[in-house]
Parts: structure tokens; sequence; C-alpha cells
């Protein structure tokens, strides 16, 4: 059996070393190369949230969020929107994102709707929003309010191709030319 990864011993791994993973309860987790139409939805929502988020927030695609220290559990979400003062921050923590976003491919369904959702919400993101590739060509998306009681998503609005979210900005996207 081998060692949790501690967060000290982690942080000393290079950036091209952790690219590819995300730890969870101290173990590595390699994340599956993702399509290219996932890899252009997440851009797009990348560019379209960070163009609305004004100057107090960032969002960018693929890097660590710290939900937990002991066990180490670091994911990357496929979008992170983070407080901009935050960008020399390493690692991201928790209280630093409002939202973050996931997009569904083939083999990460499980990952993406229930075990990343329940860790998310226990980390105390407000918000999280999941990316369905629906057969038709046109993305669903999920979005999902986090109560602070329960350290629970609650659903929110769904929207088919065109998003048009008020929280935790106000934000419209069109995914439905992907």
């Amino acid at each position: 059996m081998h060692t949790p990864i501690s967060a000290e011993r982690y942080d000393s791994w290079s950036e091209e070393r952790c690219a590819g993973i995300e730890i969870v309860a101290g173990r590595v987790v390699v994340r599956p190369s993702a399509s290219k139409r996932h890899h252009r939805l997440a851009r797009i929502l990348a560019n379209a949230l960070d163009a609305a988020a004004g100057p107090d927030w960032n969002a960018d695609t693929d890097f660590d969020v710290r939900l937990h220290d002991v066990p180490l559990t670091n994911r990357r979400p496929d979008v992170v929107v983070y407080r901009a003062d935050t960008i020399d921050l390493t690692p991201t923590r928790p209280e630093h994102v409002p939202l973050v976003v996931e997009v569904v491919s083939p083999g990460s369904e499980t990952t993406d709707r229930v075990v990343k959702a329940d860790q998310y919400a226990k980390a105390g993101i407000p918000f999280y929003w999941r990316v369905e590739q629906a057969a038709t060509g046109v993305p669903i998306v999920y979005t999902h309010v986090l109560d602070p009681a329960t350290r629970a998503y609650r659903d929110g609005d769904m929207f088919t191709g065109v998003i048009k979210a008020a929280a935790p900005f106000s934000v419209t996207v069109d995914l439905g030319a992907v």
C-alpha cells in the first residue's frame, strides 16, 4: 500500500508533473484526456465568465483548487472563477472561489455529477455548474447553489444552449454554436 501524498510533498512537484492528475484523499487520480469539444466548451465558458466578472474576479481553466490539506484533496475543475487579488496565491482555496464548472465527458459522469459536486459543496464553494454534452450537440448546463446550512447543493436553473445566469454575477453565454 502506498503512503498518501502530503500537501508538502505535492507542493514540491513541478507543474508538469501535476498537470494531468488530481489528488483525492492523498491518492493520485489520473485525469483522462478530454476531447476538443470538452476543451472548447471550457474555454468559451471561462472567457465569457472572465469578461462578465468585472475587475474583482478572474475565470480560468484547469488549475488546482485545494479542497483539503489533510488528507490532501486537490481538484482541477474545468473552469474556476476566483478572486482576482489571489492570482499569485498558491494553492487556490475554496474561500477564494465562488464558482466551479465541470464539463462532463464519457467516463466522468459519476465523478462530475456526484463525487465532485459533493466535495465542492462540503468545501463551501457557493456555485457549481455542470455542463452535459447532449446527443443533440447543444450543451445543457445545470446550475447548483450551495445551502450553507447543509453544505449540499440545491438545484438552480437549467439552460439549453444559452446560459443567462444572475449569480454569482450576471452573464450570458451562447454554447449552442460549439
